[in-house]
């Protein structure tokens, strides 16, 4: 080979990687899309047992054809307190197995004669995905044409890859270069930092694969360099956990911790076996003769597969360690004083269809601390008690941080490929936000009032506290039907609201009324007055603001 031609094999070699990450990027994305009401239903059910974790780490991941994908997003529900650190430990340890999905997928790509011709024929997906997305109108059937592209472009990617590898191996020099890498720790690093730059197991493992098919290397150096994949794949997890809360950080040093054992177990068992003269290479020839690419992609499932098994009932002993590794801080309290998100994590914007959920369950939480708000208010202006005044004020400034920063987030997700249902329920939760924000703005307007009714030395009578108290139960109900409607999609919950809506209108005007009535016999004062029919207006409008939160159904 001369100097064009190496460069022209470098170039493929590059160009065949590049393609592989974008094929998989489009098939993850376009699966979590597709998917997204399934993935949703399968995380709600991790907290049922070990096993059903394991399975559904496995289970997603293989769907989503990402383990960093999948860990980021356990690390974003750890960090919302959705799910334990337990529960997130076992969900991660299913990632492990649901990856090596891939290496099987490439290893079915790698027969045939010159080691391409499987890869040709399932490249030819990528024609028929191309096809789909340039006359497909419905957005299932682009996701489809999405996902069919990404598979093709991956065998397309591989084939380059195979193309120029397939040069190589036609150099004495290279592969006596590349048969100098024995020692397996220095293997398992060569695998671990390539896999850290490419932030993606799955290509290394697949470059493993193919360089073992082609003869770059053996298949025992191959086995090693893929153990190494599994450690360089957590600095996505270790990256996603830095900015996250002491739970998030755990978890990603779960995932460390459990990749790293499963590769100390097996080099120790490797070590062993060297010593009796055999290797994992001459184990995995015999049981799999003839087919290089059914070796390698069979270590890395058993590899996973055995890792799991020894681990899993370790998992409360590993997150008792993980917690003692990480210790909580002293500041904790003040912490969760400050304005922050519950549910929402930044890191789950790489996956949308499980950033809407979480968006409209910290719409929902953001609901409940309007309502405690407007009760804290009318509690306020009844009694002229301040005690709790200060929870008050947090909780305001919980309100304003919620409709600047999750109206930024949702922004940011409606510039990402989303289903026709997700883009139309964010297009309406912008206007929900903005009505609970101004639910509080209304609870704060009736707290001033007491603080003028107490500088006037002046309180509300027996018969006006008992007149807003009344009031109070029923934006109480209507809340509720309101909630029931926004939750569930119960349109006649909806009709239920509206009907409090009507009472709360009647209820407003008799307050009025009634008001009159006691200024007229003297038993309350024009500057009560006015603090209490300001309560009145400011109620009527919470209600109204409420309504616009249930009648987003409709849309």
């Amino acid at each position: 080979m001369n100097a064009a031609e190496i460069a022209t094999s470098i170039l493929t070699l590059i160009a065949g990687v590049g393609i592989f990450l974008i094929a998989c990027t489009m098939m993850s994305s376009n699966l979590e899309a597709l998917g997204s009401r399934k993935l949703k239903s399968l995380f709600s059910k991790v907290s049922k047992s070990k096993i059903l974790g394991v399975g559904v780490g496995a289970a997603i991941t293989a769907v989503i054809q990402s383990s960093s994908a999948t860990s980021v997003m356990v690390i974003g529900f750890v960090n919302a307190g959705i799910i334990t650190l337990a529960q997130a430990a076992t969900v991660i340890f299913g990632a492990n197995i649901g990856t090596t999905i891939t290496g099987q997928i490439v290893a079915l790509g790698l027969f045939g004669s010159g080691a391409v011709s499987t890869s040709v024929i399932f490249a030819a997906f990528a024609g028929i995905g191309a096809f789909i997305l340039a006359f497909a109108k419905q957005d299932k059937l682009r996701k489809i044409g999405g996902i069919t592209a990404g598979f093709g472009m991956l065998f397309a990617g591989l084939s380059m890859m195979s193309g120029a590898m397939s040069y190589f191996s036609e150099l004495e020099s290279v592969k006596n270069f590349l048969a100098q890498f024995e020692n397996p720790l220095l293997l398992v690093l060569i695998g671990a930092i390539f896999t850290a730059v490419v932030q993606s197991s799955s290509v290394m493992t697949s470059m493993a694969i193919t360089m073992v098919v082609t003869g770059l290397i053996s298949l025992n150096q191959g086995i090693y360099i893929t153990m190494g994949a599994n450690i360089g794949t957590c600095v996505t997890a270790l990256i996603a956990g830095l900015a996250s809360t002491k739970n998030a950080k755990r978890t990603a040093m779960i995932h460390l911790i459990f990749n790293v054992s499963g590769v100390v177990i097996f080099m120790l068992i490797g070590l062993f076996m060297r010593l009796g003269g055999v290797d994992y290479g001459y184990v995995f020839e015999t049981i799999f003769p003839h087919a290089p690419q059914i070796q390698l992609a069979m270590f890395h499932t058993i590899f996973n597969f055995i890792t799991v098994l020894i681990v899993i009932p370790l998992t409360n002993p590993l997150v008792k360690l993980v917690a003692k590794i990480i210790p909580d801080s002293k500041d904790n309290k003040k912490s969760a004083d400050e304005p922050h998100f519950k549910f929402i994590e930044e890191h789950m914007l790489r996956t949308p269809p499980i950033a809407v959920q979480q968006i409209k369950n910290e719409i929902i939480e953001m609901s409940e601390t309007a309502i405690v708000n407007f009760y804290s208010a009318c509690e306020i202006i009844c009694t002229l008690d301040y005690k709790n005044v200060e929870l008050f004020r947090n909780r305001e400034k919980q309100l304003n941080f919620l409709n600047k920063e999750l109206s930024a987030i949702i922004a940011k997700l409606l510039r990402e490929d989303l289903d026709e249902k997700d883009r139309i329920y964010l297009t309406t939760a912008i206007r929900t936000i903005t009505d609970l924000e101004r639910v509080g703005d209304y609870s704060e307007n009736i707290v001033e009032d007491a603080d003028k009714l107490k500088e006037a030395n002046a309180e509300f009578s027996q018969t006006a506290i008992e007149e807003i108290q009344e009031l109070k139960e029923i934006i109480r109900k209507l809340y509720g039907e309101v909630m029931t409607a926004y939750k569930n999609n119960d349109k006649s919950a909806l009709e239920n609201a509206y009907k409090f809506e009507d009472e709360i209108d009647d209820i407003s005007d008799n307050m009025a009324r009634n008001h009159v009535d006691r200024l007229s016999n003297g038993e309350c004062t024009a500057a009560v007055g006015t603090q209490y029919l300001s309560l009145s207006v400011n109620a009527e409008r919470i209600a109204d603001h409420f309504i616009n939160v249930a009648r987003t159904i409709k849309i």
